[in-house]
């Protein structure tokens, strides 16, 4: 994956930096502060930046998916934390957030081969015109299943954030609710499409958002080393 390979690369360059450097502080060893010393580190990491910018910005993106209907994509959603898609369903609004299962639960998604991205962690918004809260699930999503992990009502202006760290009542733990009550949830969002076919297109839109977030933040470190 090229993220990880990216990202690793630099982590095992800084971590090995900082280490020489701690072991020769230890040995009594000071860093220079001098005007050209400052100058030279600068201009190492800006060529590194760079280097780094130029190679993710070659890579091909993964090839165009669709959402499933009647599912549409949200304006501008690439570049917010809001939600990705959005259906209706009679008089009800389904909105769809998804992030890395990884980021939410650490540990998760720590297998070389996939990155974390089969693991998808979505929070699926089902809200009513007139009604101040929704009822919201916190699901994970598989490429051949989808499992809710709660449900809660919450205030439809809640924050994503929020609702993954929630500061009131989240609901009893889903697995102590009886089978029945757990399959008619499943069969409630499954009935409002959302299932394992949303898989593809939010896998791919994963990737496409990552890649955007790294060269955004290559251009933005870059920026702030240049700035005088």
């Amino acid at each position: 994956m090229w993220r990880r390979a990216v990202m690793d690369s630099k982590a095992c360059q800084s971590w090995r930096l900082i280490t020489t450097r701690g072991a020769a502080a230890g040995n009594g060893k000071h860093a220079s502060t001098s005007p050209s010393a400052a100058a030279a580190v600068n201009s190492l990491l800006l060529r590194s930046l760079k280097e780094h910018y130029l190679e993710v910005s070659k890579m091909n993106p993964p090839p165009k998916v669709n959402p499933p209907s009647p599912f549409t994509i949200i304006k501008g959603a690439l570049d917010s934390n809001g939600p990705v898609l959005k259906r209706t369903y009679g008089k009800e609004e389904i909105s769809i957030f998804v992030m890395r299962l990884a980021n939410i639960i650490r540990g998760e998604g720590d297998d070389p081969e996939d990155n974390g991205i089969n693991q998808l962690f979505l929070h699926v918004d089902v809200s009513k015109p007139g009604q101040e809260d929704s009822l919201q699930f916190l699901c994970g999503l598989y490429p051949d299943a989808l499992g809710i992990h709660s449900v809660s009502m919450r205030p439809k202006d809640e924050s994503s954030v929020e609702v993954v760290a929630p500061s009131k009542y989240n609901g009893p733990v889903f697995q102590d609710l009886d089978e029945k009550m757990r399959d008619a949830f499943h069969s409630f969002i499954e009935e409002r499409g959302v299932n394992e076919s949303l898989f593809p297109f939010l896998q791919a839109w994963l990737y496409v958002k990552d890649h955007r977030n790294l060269l955004r933040w290559f251009k933005s470190v870059g920026t702030f080393i240049t700035e005088k």
